[in-house]
């Protein structure tokens, strides 16, 4: 009799504890990005974005279905080796259920084998060469971030006019390169005369200015040097080299505010961008400036919007799974999903996990209220009015 009391009471002391342990299990995201290196400011931003996006998402409680999120941060250092090191010991040692990252192009391609060795998720933000998701994707592969082909039609869409001679200036590896070859393709009406790659490290940029001059002086019609650039150095200063007196005008997408001081002495330059934080009106946008503000007294920059997306997306898809990890159910939950960000709304293609997104044409105007060119808005490229290829092999 006592035996029999002995096991009801631990049967029903079990009953209620399952609950209790249910409630404990957590969600495990590794978020891999650049905290130091020649990326450091972007992968800040990233990692301030996608964390206040993960309170906005979960209405401050940081969890989903019950279980609690639970971030680890690994820094890369902008080293592909190592983000590929970081990213296999936080799917194994730390039992990451699914991973955000990375900043650069390089560390995230270095990273993306990893994702399919280990069959987990990996949500690519906001690396944006266009072979993450063409031909060295694979299916555990997403990305919020924008690709080198959205960059690249946007600006096409921008600049595309008749009578119009455009020389680029890019950083010589995947970032770059990536960015022309689709801004290529995209342009059916101007001309390109001379793509220039300099080293990522580049801080004096004469000798390029220099072959790009030479290319474009003496040319009819409108000339323009497109700058795509990321990270250190300073390609804007070749505006010191009176390319009035040739006719050249600079042209480029956006930047991260810090870099856009440069772009006050260019008003009127127009191009398109990702980002700004005056320029989209959504509840999402509005609720990320005014939590950025109250919070740093300042406003939100080019990759705390990416973060901010990268964390609505993994939260939506979470949800509608009730806090599911298994690859095989969020591939399924995510492909063609829809969800909110501070630029509106985003959708992941089924082809190839891309969400699609809107882009900004913008023009430069002087403002004294702020210390950067400020974009002001001509038109919204939405995501129907561009024609993203679908690079990869599926």
């Amino acid at each position: 009799m006592q035996r029999r009391t002995l096991f009801a009471l631990a049967a029903l002391i079990g009953a209620f504890a399952a609950p209790a342990f249910s409630q404990s299990k957590e969600i495990r995201i590794a978020h891999v990005y650049g905290k130091t290196g020649p990326l450091e400011a972007y992968g800040k931003q990233t990692q301030t974005g996608f964390m206040m996006g993960l309170d906005y998402a979960t209405g401050g409680t940081m969890t989903v279905a019950g279980k609690k999120l639970v971030v680890i941060e690994k820094d890369d250092q902008g080293k592909p080796d190592l983000g590929k090191s970081l990213l296999a010991t936080a799917y194994s040692d730390d039992k990451a259920d699914l991973a955000v990252g990375t900043t650069g192009s390089g560390v995230a391609l270095a990273m993306l084998s990893v994702a399919e060795e280990y069959k987990k998720i990996l949500l690519v933000e906001p690396a944006v060469a266009d072979s993450i998701t063409g031909d060295k994707w694979n299916k555990y592969i997403f990305r919020t971030g924008r690709n080198s082909s959205q960059d690249a039609i946007s600006n096409a869409a921008a600049l595309d006019k008749p009578g119009v001679s455009i020389a680029t200036l890019a950083q010589d590896y995947a970032f770059g390169r990536d960015f022309v070859k689709a801004f290529k393709e995209s342009i059916k009406t101007a001309k390109i005369v001379h793509e220039e790659y300099l080293p990522a490290n580049t801080t004096d940029f004469t000798a390029g200015a220099q072959h790009l001059i030479d290319k474009l002086k003496g040319l009819p019609g409108r000339k323009i040097i497109f700058i795509n650039w990321a990270g250190t150095g300073n390609p804007f200063k070749i505006a010191d080299m009176d390319l009035k007196r040739y006719g050249i005008e600079i042209a480029s997408g956006g930047n991260i505010l810090p870099a856009m001081v440069a772009y006050k002495q260019l008003p009127g330059m127009e191009g398109a961008l990702y980002y700004y934080f005056a320029i989209p009106k959504n509840p999402v946008n509005d609720a990320m400036v005014a939590r950025h503000y109250s919070q740093f007294k300042t406003p939100p920059d080019f990759f705390t919007a990416g973060g901010f997306s990268a964390a609505m997306a993994l939260v939506t898809a979470l949800k509608k799974t009730n806090g599911d990890t298994q690859a095989d159910k969020l591939i399924q939950t995510m492909e063609g999903m829809s969800f909110d960000t501070p630029k509106g709304k985003m959708t992941f293609r089924k082809e190839d996990h891309q969400a699609l997104q809107s882009m900004y044409h913008y023009k430069i105007k002087v403002d004294p209220a702020f210390a950067w060119g400020v974009p002001e808005l001509v038109h919204e490229i939405t995501a129907a009015e561009m024609a993203i290829p679908i690079r990869n092999k599926r």
